[in-house]
């Protein structure tokens, strides 16, 4: 069985692009991964299909209310299944964290949206929070995307070349190396000597040292 996943989110129509191209299009195409996307309005009871409202205590913005969130999760969930709010305030999004979301059989995920969610959803009917950065979006569908298409290429199928996965950037807890391609001379810069000698011990002995260079340039807390 692939894995399924639901999103539920406000603007479902933001996640069309995403699902539909590229590896992920493919994937999913290919039944490694199956994605259903759901306007939470559609858990709604009144005539005006209210999501939100103002904060008890004041404050700006609006909070989505408990009612169609609590409802959605309670109709879509299984047996065993992981509910998640993305949310800035999460656990951060790692390449470990991803591989361990792409083993699941079932996640649902949450995107927020206004100033966040009714804290009772957050203790009763979500099983973990996510965050993908330090930073905050209009709203967490997109961080839904992101999750998923972080995730999605851990699943067996997905990436066209598996060795892919081997030589990324966080994976080995470094930035990655240079990368090239032809031609080997290009408006007079040249192609490092060591990728065109055919010899694999010192590819890789240089690429290493690339990947340690950048990390200490630009990711320094990586090394420590």
């Amino acid at each position: 069985m692939p894995l399924l996943v639901d999103v539920l989110t406000l603007f479902p129509r933001m996640l069309d692009g995403v699902l539909a191209e590229s590896i992920l299009g493919k994937g999913i195409a290919a039944g490694h991964l199956a994605v259903r996307v759901h306007d939470l309005r559609a858990w709604t009871t009144d005539k005006h299909r209210t999501t939100d409202d103002r904060p008890f205590g004041g404050g700006a913005g609006m909070v989505l209310k408990p009612e169609p969130v609590f409802a959605a999760i309670e109709q879509l969930q299984t047996a065993g299944c992981r509910r998640i709010y993305l949310t800035p305030d999460g656990t951060p999004l790692s390449p470990v964290l991803a591989q361990e979301l792409s083993r699941e059989r079932h996640l649902i995920f949450l995107s927020g949206h206004y100033e966040g969610i009714d804290q009772r959803i957050r203790d009763r009917v979500i099983d973990q929070e996510i965050s993908i950065g330090d930073y905050v979006l209009t709203n967490g569908t997109l961080a839904a995307a992101v999750v998923i298409d972080a995730l999605a290429r851990f699943i067996p199928g997905v990436l066209g070349e598996e060795k892919s996965l081997t030589h990324e950037s966080f994976t080995s807890k470094l930035l990655d190396f240079p990368q090239y391609t032809r031609p080997a001379e290009f408006r007079g810069m040249s192609v490092p000597e060591v990728l065109l000698s055919g010899n694999h011990a010192e590819i890789e002995k240089w690429r290493v040292a690339r990947q340690v260079e950048k990390t200490r340039q630009v990711r320094p807390d990586l090394l420590k």
